[in-house]
């Protein structure tokens, strides 16, 4: 089956870009807005509409694939690619891009997706967003005319063994950090809330008294609403660098406040996302680790989940090799291609950390339902809920999607007995 076209629109993610340097220097919020001046290259207001690009693949019998090309609400900071907009990237990809799929045999997705992935104009790989759409379309495609289900093909290529079956579900609250934790609860998210922990007067406190407060809440609140005692959700609260702006990046006041911070969320288990930021990945992993072993010393069981410039497959793989992180976020508009996710997630579960398989509110649909395809296939040990910050949305789409794809996997020898029998006919 070949590709006989490629067409691309213009879209709107499920959030916004922000500019995350901005307002880590302290932006007040304006309703849903902030005031002042951006500071990153590219951002003409601190909050403005996130893009996307469907990537469309008009196979030769009329059926079309497709996949979204999307970035990171915080593009352009901790060492991202610029900010995505459509208008300037729909041209890149149909003047270099759709020559080189046009008239291609689809038949897998490994070889293709990696030779897209690759690719360099004058010198310089393509944005990442770009990667991470089209490798998407060449997915859908591949699975299309093999009458699979996506994950079904990722498994088969991949050689990933085992069945396909139901990973964790990570929903995120957004600045609603209340409201949002009782429709987590409800909804029964297997990991919550995520917080938006990303200002130390506002949400951390100058002494981090705020998120002690805010954990304490949280602890009781699941305790007050859930129905089932078994009920028991994973607390993973992204900081954005907070703690190590509060503490100084002192080593060893950060293990001391995150042990209070296990304590006050005890019975439930605790994961700290980017308790630090120090503006450079090599920095960021030396930190990073140092606090992971001083955690270990005192045998404080907060777990500590890499983020901020672990960004490639390169970055994961140094990440985890150093033992920097309990938990990588696969952060998968970073990443490039889809086939860097696979390779990221076989690669954190091979050396026993924890595999993320996560992304951005600033994504599309289409992007939740291919990464969710991607995190059942390769057993990730947690897939976000996406796009957007309402809980709702993102969950119905992550769940939904997840479970049409077990129900399908195993009714697959159903499926093509039924599929014989109308052929023969």
């Amino acid at each position: 089956m070949r590709i006989i076209d490629v067409i691309c629109s213009a879209g709107r993610t499920g959030f916004f870009f922000d500019d995350q340097r901005a307002i880590k220097k302290g932006a007040k919020h304006d309703g849903f807005t902030y005031v002042g001046e951006p500071v990153t290259e590219g951002f003409k207001k601190i909050r403005q509409a996130g893009e996307s690009i469907s990537v469309m693949l008009v196979l030769e019998d009329g059926q079309i694939a497709y996949g979204d090309c999307a970035a990171v609400q915080y593009s352009g900071a901790g060492g991202r690619d610029p900010l995505f907009l459509a208008e300037d990237f729909i041209p890149v990809i149909e003047k270099y891009i759709a020559p080189k799929l046009i008239g291609r045999e689809v038949t897998r997705f490994k070889e293709l997706a990696e030779e897209i992935d690759s690719m360099e104009i004058e010198g310089k790989r393509l944005h990442t967003a770009i990667r991470y759409g089209v490798t998407q379309a060449i997915l859908d495609a591949v699975s299309k005319v093999r009458r699979l289900t996506m994950a079904e093909v990722i498994k088969e290529e991949y050689n990933i063994k085992g069945e396909i079956k139901r990973v964790p579900i990570f929903t995120q609250s957004g600045d609603d950090r209340y409201i949002n934790v009782d429709k987590m609860i409800i909804k029964g998210a297997d990991v919550l809330p995520h917080g938006l922990i990303n200002n130390v007067d506002e949400k951390l406190g100058r002494n981090g008294e705020l998120l002690k407060e805010y954990v304490a809440w949280l602890r009781d609140r699941i305790k007050h609403l859930r129905t089932d005692e078994n009920y028991n959700p994973v607390l993973h609260i992204d900081v954005y660098g907070t703690i190590g702006i509060a503490f100084n990046n002192d080593t060893q006041k950060m293990a001391e406040y995150l042990g209070e911070l296990e304590k006050i969320a005890a019975p439930f288990k605790l994961r700290i996302e980017g308790p630090m930021d120090v503006e450079n990945r090599e920095g960021q992993l030396k930190a990073l680790k140092e606090l992971r072993q001083e955690l270990k010393k005192r045998n404080i069981g907060v777990e500590i989940v890499a983020d901020e410039w672990c960004n490639t497959w390169e970055d994961i793989k140094l990440f985890v090799d150093e033992g920097a992180a309990d938990m990588i976020q696969i952060k998968t508009p970073d990443l490039g291609g889809i086939n860097n996710i696979v390779e990221s997630i076989l690669y954190c579960k091979k050396h026993g950390v924890g595999a993320y398989c996560g992304g951005t509110c600033n994504e599309t649909d289409r992007s939740a339902q291919i990464c969710t395809n991607i995190a059942i296939a390769c057993g990730a040990d947690q897939c976000l809920a996406k796009p957007g910050m309402g809980v709702d949305e993102g969950f119905m789409i992550v769940y939904n999607e997840m479970n049409r794809v077990i129900t399908l996997a195993k009714a697959r020898e159903r499926i093509n007995s039924k599929r014989e029998a109308a052929l023969t006919k």
